[in-house]
């Protein structure tokens, strides 16, 4: 199956899952019914959580041995240490932006106002882990436990030690590298298996989804949720699509098409980790970033890259405050941005990442916790939406650092935009 074809039909599920869970919603036949139970609930459900499942099954093996290979193909000098921090202040910079976009949106569009807050409930966040317990768990005590448990800072930091140490042993070191090289193209092959069944993973999550809540949530709540699917928008075309013309020095319009499958995966999972086998793949494969700098940028973007959960906090709060009459200073909105952008890295392997740091924040500004019980409703939507942006920044920034150390292959971008139909 061609690229174009794979795009095409990962749409056509998706918007063909939609519709049909929309049907299934607005029928509103009964949970014990053959359709739903059986249907749905049964054969629909298996067959999205298996795919999901499925993605994710490769996560943990493609980070650790492409982190591997990129630290080792970088080395433990200079270059590694440039390339990191280079990495880190984009991704740093990008959500900054994100999250100053959404303050600004969200103060002029004004989406709490009028909000009834008589029926809402309340909302129990998990505690939020300090900063010292946030450097500490970075760093692994058993490594072979943090894979099991998908904790991939951890896997990232041993994998990155690894890397450097083959750089350090010679023969021995090469030997290993080699295998690695060699496990990698192996994963990249389940990869492109994967990828031939996509569409039939993406239409049964969408029908599944779409039959359990309909649009009837986003109708509740259409101010909220349109302000952030605007800012999401904006921060797509305006901020990555000028970086990638002006930093990386190429056409957004291309690039966009190029990650088109990737956000369809991730849009479909809501999850940056389980998409990131399609990322790493595309972004090589189809972009032309060299792999000892994708290999690097791509898996530690999809784990402390969040422009879209920043995105969603910084509407989140304006829109709690204003719906509890709560005024915020100038103090209290740069104290979000600081502390959105800190908690895209300090709670990214925490589970419900976006609803745990959106707590930390309100907390920081003095806002009640409880008000996130508003804005759940939409929150599984609008999830869908900005891990799609979340994984064109991983890729946006990858390239970025890629034009500026000439690890960039142009044949490749000019290649594809050759080969795509007038």
């Amino acid at each position: 199956m061609d690229r174009t074809a794979l795009t095409r039909n990962i749409v056509i599920g998706m918007v063909a899952g939609l519709a049909l869970g929309s049907v299934f919603h607005w029928l509103d036949l009964s949970p014990d019914s053959v359709l739903i139970a059986f249907g749905v609930d049964g054969v629909l459900d298996t067959g999205g959580q298996i795919f999901v499942r499925s993605l994710k099954l490769l996560v943990v093996p493609l980070v650790f041995v492409s982190l591997v290979c990129g630290a080792s193909n970088l080395g433990g000098g200079g270059g590694m240490g440039r390339i990191g921090l280079k990495t880190l202040a984009l991704y740093l910079m990008t959500t900054a932006i994100a999250i100053t976009l959404a303050l600004l949106t969200a103060t002029i569009v004004q989406p709490g106002v009028g909000i009834d807050l008589a029926a809402g409930s309340e909302f129990v966040a998990r505690d939020s882990p300090s900063l010292k317990a946030v450097i500490i768990n970075i760093f692994p005590t058993n490594p072979i436990k943090a894979m099991a448990d998908g904790n991939m800072l951890q896997v990232i930091v041993f994998a990155i030690l690894v890397g450097i140490a083959i750089t350090h042993c010679g023969e021995p070191g090469a030997r290993v590298r080699s295998m690695l090289l060699d496990w990698n193209e192996v994963i990249m092959a389940l990869v492109l298996m994967l990828m031939k069944v996509a569409p039939i993973g993406v239409f049964c999550l969408m029908t599944t989804l779409f039959t359990k809540m309909g649009f009837s949530a986003i109708l509740d709540l259409a101010k909220y949720f349109f302000t952030v699917a605007f800012v999401l928008l904006l921060h797509f075309t305006g901020t990555f699509g000028l970086m990638i013309r002006f930093m990386a020095r190429l056409n957004p319009v291309t690039f966009v098409s190029r990650m088109a499958p990737v956000m369809a995966y991730a849009f479909s999972t809501s999850s940056s980790n389980a998409t990131l086998p399609v990322t790493l793949e595309t972004v090589e494969k189809r972009i032309g970033v060299k792999n000892e700098i994708a290999s690097f940028t791509v898996p530690l973007g999809a784990t402390i890259n969040m422009d879209g959960t920043a995105i969603m906090q910084g509407v989140a709060t304006v829109f709690i405050a204003q719906a509890f009459n709560v005024e915020i200073s100038m103090v209290g909105y740069l104290t979000v941005i600081a502390t959105a952008t800190l908690a895209s890295i300090g709670a990214a392997g925490v589970p419900g990442v976006g609803l745990i740091t959106l707590a930390l924040v309100l907390e920081q500004v003095g806002l009640p916790v409880e008000g996130i019980a508003l804005i759940i409703g939409v929150d599984r939507l609008l999830d869908m939406m900005r891990t799609a942006v979340n994984v064109t920044g991983d890729a946006t920034v990858s390239t970025i650092v890629a034009r500026s150390e000439g690890k960039f292959d142009e044949s490749i971008f000019d290649r594809e935009t050759a080969a795509e139909p007038s």
